[in-house]
């Protein structure tokens, strides 16, 4: 359930009867022709339909993250790292006192990563938390998944061309694209990676079936709901 269709009164409730809950993040970039909000829509879709079936809270997405090597494409939004590590820490200050105590991060981008060094430092600096950092779609189950349908799933390519993050006016062009030389690209200050990526994908096909898709999608939302279930470190609630 979403935080949106709840009060405070609810939270309150929900927090009482259950220390779980679920914070989305995710990232404004480019996508090529896909939305530029790629990374935060899937991860919000995949935490609400993972928790739907449980009942659990989750709190709306976070929009920004890491994405600085992109910044030459209109429309990306980063985050200083220091911004990132502050706005992720006061968020599970403030879950915390709300009485949850077994946060699930659903991570939607990979510059989001430090934040999953942030949780370990933050359940040793309170001590009565559990938190996971959740990559959801390089988790083991899904990345396999992946991995068996096209081992040129990446940035911008057909991985992250779902039903749900392609725009109308911009459709997917025909064909794939050959793969960029990532050691490079990681090695480019943004202007330069621009001209090296063009349209802003990885390289591999821009699309695939949709019925691969959605077994994809199928699996990412297994993964994260095994992982909204557990296993948690036992703690008091209170």
């Amino acid at each position: 359930m979403t935080v949106a269709n709840m009060n405070w009164q609810d939270i309150e409730a929900a927090a009482a009867g259950d220390p779980r809950c679920i914070l989305p993040i995710g990232s404004t970039e480019q996508h090529a022709q896909l939305s530029l909000c790629v990374d935060m829509i899937l991860a919000e879709k995949v935490a609400t339909e993972a928790a739907a079936p449980l009942n659990i809270p989750v709190f709306p997405v976070m929009p920004y993250g890491l994405a600085p090597y992109f910044t030459a494409y209109p429309g990306t939004i980063s985050l200083r790292l220091e911004t990132l590590m502050a706005v992720v820490r006061d968020i599970i200050a403030s879950l915390r006192r709300s009485g949850f105590r077994q946060i699930l991060i659903v991570n939607g981008h990979g510059g989001n990563n430090p934040a999953g060094a942030l949780a370990q430092e933050l359940m040793a600096e309170y001590g009565d938390i559990s938190i996971k950092f959740h990559n959801w779609w390089n988790a083991p189950a899904t990345w396999a998944k992946i991995q068996s349908v096209d081992a040129t799933g990446s940035h911008a390519n057909w991985m992250e061309n779902f039903p749900w993050t392609r725009l109308a006016h911009a459709p997917a062009p025909e064909g794939e694209k050959t793969m960029v030389d990532m050691a490079l690209m990681k090695a480019c200050p943004p202007a330069e990676a621009r001209a090296l990526l063009g349209d802003g994908s990885f390289g591999g096909p821009w699309q695939r079936d949709d019925a691969e898709m959605q077994a994809i999608w199928d699996t990412g939302v297994a993964e994260t709901r095994a992982a909204l279930e557990g296993p948690w470190a036992e703690l008091s609630h209170g």
